[in-house]
């Protein structure tokens, strides 16, 4: 299952960007290519229940996609206490994959990272949504972790302040808040 030689690098993407839940000795931003970030599974444990299930971001796969995250580096005497955590945290109901896919960082270096990719076969797969729907969603629904809303608005406000526009997250914010003021 794992593939890493050397270190242990891990692509962020989402909540992985403002909320790691683990140490790191180098963090760099980085582009995944052939999948790209979008709010396509039900979340009904952090974001959501199972009554009223929330979206939370996974790496839809897309030929064309290119996903702009960070890339951490993890001490190697944590590192197998690192990858316990993340597949604990990310696996909790396996609608993600774990995947060992090679990532650009911003220098140039092409590192073998893990990250979790959505698992279209899986009954959380909601990628046919449109922009209002998912901001229907969004706005609506909370779970253990808190808000849907507060997830979307960390993830974007990071993104943000590393220097990366997403266009689409961006607009589903501003969806998101309008229809909490309205």
């Amino acid at each position: 299952m794992e593939n890493r030689n050397g270190a242990l690098w891990v692509f962020g993407y989402g909540s992985l960007i403002w909320d790691p839940g683990f140490a790191y000795e180098e963090k760099t931003l980085a582009v995944l290519r052939g999948y790209r970030r979008a709010f396509c599974m039900t979340s009904i444990h952090y974001r959501g229940t199972a009554e009223d299930p929330g979206l939370v971001l996974a790496l839809d796969e897309d030929g064309q996609g290119a996903c702009e995250g960070v890339i951490y580096r993890v001490a190697d005497e944590v590192a197998d206490a690192v990858l316990a955590y993340l597949r604990e945290r990310e696996l909790i109901s396996y609608a993600y994959d774990e995947a060992w896919l090679d990532v650009e960082a911003a220098d140039g270096r092409v590192l073998r990272a893990v990250t979790y990719v959505m698992n279209r076969d899986h009954d959380q797969y909601a990628g046919a949504l449109d922009l209002a729907s998912q901001a229907a969603i969004i706005a609506r629904t909370a779970g253990t972790r808190g808000p849907n809303a507060d997830y979307l608005m960390n993830t974007v406000a990071s993104l943000e302040a590393l220097g990366i526009h997403d266009a689409e997250l961006h607009e589903l914010a501003g969806m998101v808040r309008g229809s909490a003021g309205g």
